[in-house]
């Protein structure tokens, strides 16, 4: 509740107080005093890393953790002021999904920075914006239109993992191109970004997109009604070759990069930041097997089941010490028969041994649909 009161408060600073947000040299209106609660929070500045090996014990036992699980999974943990780096399995991509909505809500905050949208510019939304799988948003479409702020979409795709919010971000700032340019400029690496939720949901069942298929619960059905094999060839396709697939390590990197100021400027980082520490989602992943103490800003992603297969169940975030010791991870599973409880419990496994967690393992399975 504190995080996301924080989260709020910093959108509401940058959206909902007269503020003008845009640099100066494209400002269209005067300036006003910040309230007095408005803190700015700096970001530290880039700085060569040290070189500094792995801890061998860390190294050790996440190799062990990717090795064992049955599965296809990959690791990668970040030191983000140390320059180490421990990865398994973390160099082939695996497929993102929700976890894509990262590199949206960095698109997004890049063009703000650059003064093309403003967090409380008006946007509408139809129910020709609808997607599918997660959306609590599309209830807020009464009478054929929902009228809203950029900076709501961004805490509602973020925190909520609310597809329909994130696919009008997605138009907002260009389409899947606008985002892929994002990230070769940044220069990112291996992270490739979709075709957006309701293409790529479809193709990954087996089915071609219609509209239709965004009211209650009629893309289920439609799925239900395919052939199995066709089902089943359609699973494998994405799994061999994910449009939105991403390196465990390039994300690791990118997210460390985050931290350290170098993709946004110090105020859209700070609000990125302080929005993935609101997440509600992925109790039982990363958030289970902290220390006390640390803290944890994260985004999760959860792709689709047939039968007992999963292709993409993952936790990627930045963990900060009470000290002051930050680590970006990544963990990702690809394509696994195992229960969700086993899912969750390797990503636990994780991020007990970053932050040396001892106490008892939250193993409980908490209600994950595909959030994308």
């Amino acid at each position: 509740m504190i995080g996301r009161f924080i989260a709020g408060a910093a959108l509401l600073s940058l959206s909902g107080c007269g503020i003008d947000e845009r640099p100066s040299h494209v400002a269209t209106r005067t300036p006003q005093a910040a309230p007095a609660y408005v803190v700015a929070i700096p970001v530290p500045k880039p700085k060569p890393l040290p070189v500094n090996r792995a801890p061998r014990a860390m190294t050790a036992s996440i190799t062990q953790l990717v090795r064992e699980f049955p599965g296809i999974a990959g690791v990668a943990v970040r030191a983000v002021d140390e320059g180490w780096t421990v990865e398994a399995g973390g160099r082939r991509p695996l497929p993102q999904q929700s976890v894509s909505k990262l590199w949206v809500a960095m698109t997004v905050l890049d063009q703000r920075d650059s003064g093309r949208l403003r967090l409380d510019d008006a946007v509408s939304l139809t129910p020709a914006d609808l997607t599918l799988f997660h959306q609590p948003s599309a209830v807020l479409v009464k009478n054929g239109v929902w009228n809203t702020t950029v900076s709501d979409l961004l805490f509602r795709a973020l925190t909520q993992s609310d597809n329909t919010a994130n696919d009008r971000l997605l138009t907002l700032v260009g389409g899947p191109q606008a985002v892929r340019s994002f990230i070769e400029r940044k220069q990112l690496g291996d992270i490739r970004f979709g075709p957006g939720e309701r293409l790529l949901q479809a193709g990954t069942a087996g089915l071609t997109w219609d509209q239709s298929m965004s009211v209650g619960n009629t893309f289920a059905v439609m799925r239900a009604r395919l052939d199995p094999g066709v089902r089943a060839a359609a699973l494998q396709r994405y799994i061999d070759n994910p449009p939105d697939g991403a390196a465990p390590l390039a994300i690791a990197d990118a997210l460390s990069r985050l931290a350290r100021g170098e993709l946004l400027s110090e105020t859209s980082t700070r609000l990125l930041i302080s929005t993935m520490e609101s997440s509600r989602t992925g109790r039982a992943r990363l958030k289970a097997g902290i220390s006390p103490g640390w803290t944890l800003a994260h985004k999760t992603g959860t792709g689709q089941e047939l039968g007992r297969r999963n292709a993409g169940f993952n936790d990627v975030g930045l963990l900060t010490s009470p000290d002051g010791r930050r680590y970006a991870v990544a963990v990702m599973i690809g394509d696994t028969e195992r229960p969700m409880r086993e899912r969750q419990q390797l990503i636990q496994a994780v991020a007990a041994t970053v932050t040396g967690y001892r106490g008892p393992t939250i193993a409980a399975v908490e209600d994950e649909a595909p959030e994308s």
